[in-house]
């Protein structure tokens, strides 16, 4: 599953990092609050580097829709219900600025973008209440909103929330214009280098473990999606979500606007200019990551629903993207640790990261050179009135201990009758007392260990991407077993060797 935004393009690789070197600031990951990070600290004179596990783009900027929007589906409502006025106006202040900054930064570098009208809208007459109710909470935080009671799409709408001269992006062309910024600022990027651990020396240092061997560095930022150490917990303080995306080329009219749906199963559309003539792009259809079966029923919904309502829609490219949603509704941005600056973090931007992401480096590289924007105190890491979210926290772990239990219960269950799974298809097995997860991908089976190395969930196929999930806090696996990610340090542990085509077991 490739997003369309990588089809055929060609991205330079870089160097995995060498070890044994120090700098003043090590951001790992090269998403866009990794990058973005990287370049606002180098313009202060830092010394930095990016380690990135993969490639640039392969997380979820790059499978992003890359919609740059202040109007965030029904997000104002849901932050409002526990938070104050005070504190949704602060956090909208944060996404115009991040939406200011990267409007200007795109027009300084020449990288393409669109501006487009957003909207929420209501597709049934009972998404009606959240539509008004939306454009109440943001007209009174001072968003210049507007109410349409009619809205002229080819799919059904039952009125909208319209927030005009919002912004939409090729998140590659951006994500390479920040990398080629970043690195004439004398910044290196290294790709291929994930971080394993970090650890404490006695001469206030940090030593970062990656594959290549040990990086030191003054002051460590995890631009990582979900934190990659579970110092601080924020592992229990996220909800990963998987949504599924489809891009077509089509004859029939492509709205011109962003859309997203206020109420479920999300629809959300925009179109996507192209040489060979624009494309439309459709997601939606979120789940909580490895607690949804028969995931390739939801991409075919997804085409099903487009088909439906543009008929001639041929499909390009499908795909999906992980994003972690706060309990507290709000991004955590700041120290991993309370009064502690020398871990830092920014995560939780509830499928929005376009802004959030540009918001969340500015006040980390803020909080390293000291100016931290005024609208960051209600983003921090930390913060008082996170109480509010205990209800929610207690719900979500009651769901991963049922989750962590029922898993076990099927692993118990399961027999292993020596039959090899048909092709693109995964089960569990229990070899002896051995939870086993067992797929055979492209001709080849594999057997790898069903066991979460981070908290020990039994880990669910999932049939859209052919990989193992973990329905405890979202860590995701390969076929192989290969970590793809999430907070897991390590890939799940092989049982017995792939059988290749035409070999029995």
């Amino acid at each position: 599953m490739t997003p369309v935004w990588l089809i055929d393009v060609p991205t330079p690789a870089r160097l995995p990092v060498m070890p044994d070197l120090r700098y003043d600031v090590v951001v790992v990951g090269a998403g866009l609050t990794g990058l973005v990070t990287a370049l606002l600290l180098a313009e202060h004179g830092k010394h930095v580097a990016v380690l990135e596990a993969k490639r640039i783009g392969e997380g979820t900027t790059g499978a992003s829709t890359a919609k740059i929007s202040v109007l965030q589906g029904i997000r104002g409502q849901r932050i409002r219900r526990g938070h104050s006025r005070a504190t949704l106006e602060a956090y909208l202040e944060a996404n115009r600025a991040a939406q200011s900054w990267l409007v200007d930064y795109c027009e300084a570098r020449g990288v393409a973008y669109q501006h487009a009208d957003a909207f929420t809208y209501a597709q049934t007459a009972r998404e009606s209440k959240a539509v008004r109710a939306e454009y109440d909470v943001l007209r009174e935080a001072g968003l210049p909103v507007q109410r349409l009671d009619e809205v002229d799409t080819p799919f059904p709408s039952f009125g909208a929330v319209r927030l005009r001269d919002q912004a939409q992006v090729n998140p590659m062309a951006l994500l390479s214009m920040l990398a080629a910024d970043i690195e004439s600022n004398a910044v290196q990027i290294h790709e291929s280098s994930a971080v394993r651990g970090v650890r404490s020396t006695d001469d206030g240092d940090h030593l970062l473990d990656t594959d290549r061997g040990p990086v030191r560095a003054g002051t460590v930022v995890l631009a990582t999606g979900t934190p990659i150490l579970d110092r601080g917990g924020f592992f229990a303080r996220l909800r990963p979500e998987r949504s599924y995306l489809t891009a077509y080329r089509t004859g029939e009219p492509i709205p011109h606007g962003m859309y997203i749906s206020a109420g479920g199963p999300t629809r959300s559309l925009r179109r996507v200019p192209d040489p060979g003539g624009d494309l439309l792009l459709v997601g939606g259809n979120n789940h909580a990551v490895g607690r949804k079966g028969h995931t390739d029923e939801l991409v075919s919904d997804l085409i099903g629903w487009t088909r439906r309502w543009f008929p001639d829609a041929e499909p390009i490219a499908t795909w999906s993207a992980q994003d972690y949603v706060p309990i507290g509704e709000l991004p955590y941005v700041g120290p991993m640790l309370p009064g502690r600056e020398d871990i830092l973090l920014g995560t939780g931007y509830a499928k929005w990261g376009m802004t959030n992401a540009v918001a969340a480096a500015h006040a980390l590289a803020g909080r390293i050179t000291g100016k931290t924007p005024d609208w960051a105190v209600p983003l921090s890491s930390w913060r008082a009135n996170e109480i509010k979210a205990l209800p929610a926290a207690a719900k979500t772990g009651a769901e991963v201990a049922l989750e962590l239990s029922t898993g076990w219960l099927r692993a118990a269950r399961a027999g292993d009758d020596g039959s090899l799974p048909p092709e693109g298809t995964g089960r569990l097995d229990r070899r002896f007392l051995q939870p086993t997860a067992t797929c055979t991908v492209d001709g080849t089976t594999t057997a790898v260990s069903a066991v979460c190395p981070h908290l020990r969930g039994i880990v669910r196929w999932n049939a859209a991407e052919k990989t193992w999930d973990c329905p405890l806090h979202g860590s995701r696996f390969a076929a192989d077993g290969t970590l793809l990610e999430g907070p897991a340090g390590t890939g799940l542990a092989q049982v017995s060797p792939p059988i290749e085509p035409g070999h029995r077991r």
